[in-house]
């Protein structure tokens, strides 16, 4: 009964709706673990390419030594298309890790709840305009809310928040919003290529002007994100119990979707619609250290940005480069079957 009493008064109970989760010893040690992951990538993906570049010839161009030529592909390629992708990686992992705490679902996720297709409806409708690509990041932001609100607004019964109605109507806007992406499309012209880039998703080209764009936003949401872990951990005892412990329901739910919607909009706005990683990560993450989302929340923001960093590696490592939304995609679906097998096992 003390242990019990205990658990509620942290916001953490093992015994909730996801279930007794098994749990490493150490969150610390898996932290320290993923960001050792996270450099070993970094390095990689800036050594290997069309050009290999040895480790003294990385720590020479690191400090402006060495060739030009290895320099410039250190510096104004490889390095920043890296750091990028780790940044968008982090903002998925956390955002789905939001997304399954407020819902209590394990199959909700940026892109199959339809804020991804909302943020990218509005970056492709600006892309193909052509006049207005600066308010990108803005649109993509606006969108990812105004869709956030519409698929509530389709999911909510008399009785509160259905989670199959609001998964089965983020699938009907993402469908939706996609034929009108595609349609705008149709009608562009010499930009079809530029815009077609955001449906499948590609970090090819990207910057440091996508790195500072989109990492303003990314590290303010993951701070924000964070910020949120009391609540998704008492949330996790039920609405009664949510209520009666002091937590507002709604502006809660209203806070975090705005959040998680913050996180994928500054994704689309400069890679485009990949899919899948918040869905896997808050998953592989909740195997080692439970449901408490003082660690959940931060481990997975690192685990997504290890696992978009692999992706991205493996997507322009072969003999013809690949959109990084296709290698998440080829990873993610057939986790995405064997968690409706084990879900359809379990009830």
């Amino acid at each position: 009964m003390l242990a019990k009493q205990e658990r509620l008064s942290s916001g953490v109970d093992p015994e909730t709706r996801w279930g007794q989760a098994r749990r490493i010893r150490s969150p610390v040690g898996l932290m320290v673990l993923l960001l050792g992951v996270i450099l070993l990538l970094l390095w990689i993906s800036i050594a290997l390419g069309s050009v290999p570049i040895t480790f003294s010839e990385l720590w020479q161009a690191l400090w402006g030594q060495g060739d030009p030529i290895r320099q410039t592909i250190v510096w104004q390629l490889r390095l920043p298309r890296a750091l990028l992708a780790q940044l968008l990686g982090a903002a998925l992992g956390m955002a789905g890790a939001l997304l399954q705490g407020m819902l209590g679902n394990g199959l909700a996720d940026p892109y199959l709840l339809g804020i991804s297709a909302g943020a990218g409806l509005a970056a492709v409708a600006l892309l193909t305009w052509g006049e207005w690509t600066a308010w990108v990041p803005l649109a993509a932001w606006v969108g990812g809310v105004l869709t956030t609100v519409l698929v509530y607004g389709l999911a909510r019964t008399r009785s509160g928040l259905a989670v199959e109605r609001l998964i089965l109507a983020g699938v009907a806007v993402s469908a939706l919003f996609g034929a009108i992406s595609s349609a705008l499309l149709l009608l562009a012209d010499e930009r079809v290529q530029v815009a077609l880039t955001w449906l499948i998703g590609s970090l090819s080209g990207r910057g440091w002007p996508e790195v500072r764009v989109s990492g303003v936003y990314i590290l303010v949401g993951l701070g924000l994100g964070w910020a949120q872990a009391r609540a998704l951990n008492l949330l996790g005892l039920g609405e009664e119990m949510a209520v009666s412990l002091g937590i507002p329901l709604v502006r809660t739910r209203v806070t975090i979707g705005l959040v998680a919607a913050l996180l994928a909009a500054a994704v689309v706005s400069v890679g485009g619609l990949i899919g899948f990683v918040g869905l896997v990560v808050p998953h592989m993450v909740r195997q080692g250290v439970g449901s408490d989302h003082r660690w959940l929340l931060p481990l997975s923001a690192l685990a997504g940005a290890a696992l978009l960093s692999g992706a991205d590696l493996l997507a322009r490592l072969g003999a013809v480069e690949l959109p990084v939304g296709i290698v998440t995609a080829l990873m993610g679906a057939p986790f995405f079957g064997w968690l409706l097998r084990q879900r359809e096992a379990g009830q």
